[in-house]
């Protein structure tokens, strides 16, 4: 409870205006309960992190000064009991047992009951909202939003038009992937998760028909002109099974501009390869390759960078339990988890990580009537996470 009074009471001394770490409301219920909160505290576990354990996580707990103002052993405390009246009674024997993500340990009780703009979700799942300027810079601005308040975002690129495409507004071409991606680079570089916590963090998903394909495969690599790099971005692809099909007997594999060929990101499975055939029997190609120089320029990039990370947009679609609501264009920032998303609807990811190993018992058995009991807990954290969250954007 006092470091809660301390982390609400603080003056900035460069202005000597109060600048509370935490809101009226999370400190009142602090102090309303503060008897059973202080004697649920077991200090001794702040010792079970290692070195390295307590530097990650001392980045991300609120203090003063330089200090830590928010104790390790009580960080998992604050959030379940903000989220359930700080009934502890069950919060104290979980903190070993799982962790809520790194999204919620630097922001929530900060934002609890909107004190400041951060949110406590993982990742958000994008995709343009128009292949224009408007629609780039629209969507920019989501992503400025999003970062500014410490999520991670997943972006889908693949309506944007191709190198040399026309623009019939200004009667000229268009530049491509490459110079917007730039700009998307620099924007997460600026735009950082919570004051200089962390770095902004995007994942540009593009499918492997896109004629710039071979650029974007080249953005984050070590060499080459900088103009045409964009390494604080991560890359992943979102494969159609008609690919991997052509790469396996090494047949051609057409490159198209999506503002030529429109639609092919919108469908998947065997609709996806009539409509890219199509075109192919219509002479809308811009460029012919063979399917496996593409996949080994993809296996170089890997090497020499990590990435692309390689998704399969069939099988992500074809095993949705959202495909009712049209067809998904990319997964999220770590790509774990894969849900709909358009131009008007941003999806959300929310995690929890349980620490699997904690439930082997000294008898060599597993204990999975704890496992179901800390799961119920963290589902209970997320449902409440989900309802008191800071939105940064509407959609």
């Amino acid at each position: 409870a006092d470091v809660m009074e301390d982390l609400y009471t603080y003056i900035n001394p460069h202005n000597g205006k109060h600048s509370p770490m935490i809101s009226k409301e999370t400190l009142d219920i602090v102090l309303a309960n503060k008897d059973r909160l202080n004697s649920a505290i077991i200090y001794d576990r702040d010792f079970s992190y290692n070195y390295f354990g307590f530097k990650v996580k001392s980045t991300l707990l609120l203090g003063l000064l330089g200090r830590v103002g928010m104790l390790v052993g009580s960080s998992g405390l604050g959030q379940r009991g903000a989220q359930e009246g700080w009934d502890t009674r069950g919060a104290a024997p979980c903190l070993p047992w799982f962790l809520q993500p790194d999204e919620t340990l630097l922001t929530f009780p900060s934002h609890l009951y909107v004190l400041k703009p951060f949110v406590s979700f993982s990742c958000f799942l994008l995709c343009m909202k128009d292949d224009s300027i408007e629609g780039i810079y629209d969507t920019l601005k989501q992503c400025a939003l999003i970062s500014k308040s410490a999520g991670g975002i997943g972006l889908a690129v693949s309506c944007i038009r191709a190198t040399g495409s026309y623009i019939a507004g200004t009667n000229g071409n268009s530049n491509g992937l490459v110079p917007m991606l730039r700009v998307y680079n620099n924007t997460a570089r600026y735009v950082d998760q919570g004051g200089n916590k962390r770095p902004g963090a995007f994942a540009i998903y593009l499918e492997p028909w896109h004629l710039d394909i071979f650029e974007f495969l080249d953005l984050k690599k070590n060499t080459g002109k900088e103009e045409q790099r964009a390494r604080d971005l991560f890359f992943a692809l979102w494969i159609p099974d008609l690919f991997m099909k052509r790469v396996e007997t090494n047949q051609d594999w057409s490159l198209m501009c999506p503002n030529e060929c429109p639609g092919l990101d919108d469908v998947w499975g065997e609709e996806f390869e009539k409509l890219y055939e199509s075109y192919e029997r219509q002479g809308r190609v811009r460029r012919v390759v063979k399917a496996q120089q593409l996949w080994y320029a993809i296996i170089e990039s890997q090497t020499e960078t990590g990435t692309p990370y390689m998704l399969y947009k069939d099988s992500c679609n074809r095993k949705s339990n959202q495909q009712n609501l049209g067809t998904i264009k990319c997964s999220n920032l770590c790509t774990e988890i894969v849900e709909y998303t358009s131009k008007d609807e941003v999806a959300v990811c929310n995690l929890a990580s349980i620490a699997l190993n904690m439930y082997v018992t000294p008898e060599h058995t597993y204990d999975f009537k704890k496992l179901a009991e800390v799961t119920k807990v963290i589902v209970r954290n997320l449902n409440k996470i989900i309802d008191i969250n800071y939105y940064p954007v509407p959609e």
